[in-house]
């Protein structure tokens, strides 16, 4: 199954961070690293006064069902510091979003994929569709054509 992940992170060493995000995921034996976008840097959303962010998105293969890797993602921003005792959508270490899972869907208390904002949110678009230009959202629609909405 082809997955993607959205990272982010606006606190510390961002790209540091990121990276070693990736590094972890690579290293865990039930996901396959297929690619890494670029990263960028973007303004917060929802909550302003804070670091820009620093976002990207990889495409992933793994059999792991969507909450098992849910949870392997969880337990990378853990590793990496992050906490979350703050301000929702507030300033964090690092940040792993579940976007897409395959052309799945699912709707579980805490786990709702595709991410729901996904088709609002340029900075997890833009890696996408860097990554599979293809690419569709279920139930939304081309990436291209939810990034061209936004414009």
């Amino acid at each position: 199954m082809i997955v993607y992940v959205g990272l982010g992170a606006n606190l510390g060493e961002r790209e540091a961070t990121l990276r070693r995000a990736i590094e972890l995921l690579g290293k865990d034996p039930d996901v396959d690293l297929a690619a890494v976008s670029s990263f960028r840097e973007s303004d917060p959303v929802g909550y302003a006064d804070q670091p820009r962010f620093l976002n990207g998105a990889i495409a992933v293969e793994t059999e792991l069902p969507p909450r098992a890797l849910l949870q392997r993602l969880l337990a990378v921003e853990r590793t990496l510091g992050r906490t979350r005792d703050g301000a929702r959508f507030g300033p964090r270490t690092i940040d792993l979003d579940l976007l897409l899972y395959g052309e799945e869907n699912v709707d579980e208390p805490g786990l709702n994929v595709p991410h729901p904002r996904l088709h609002e949110r340029r900075f997890a678009l833009e890696p996408l569709l860097e990554l599979d230009p293809g690419l569709v959202v279920p139930g939304r629609g081309r990436v291209s054509d939810l990034l061209a909405g936004l414009e």
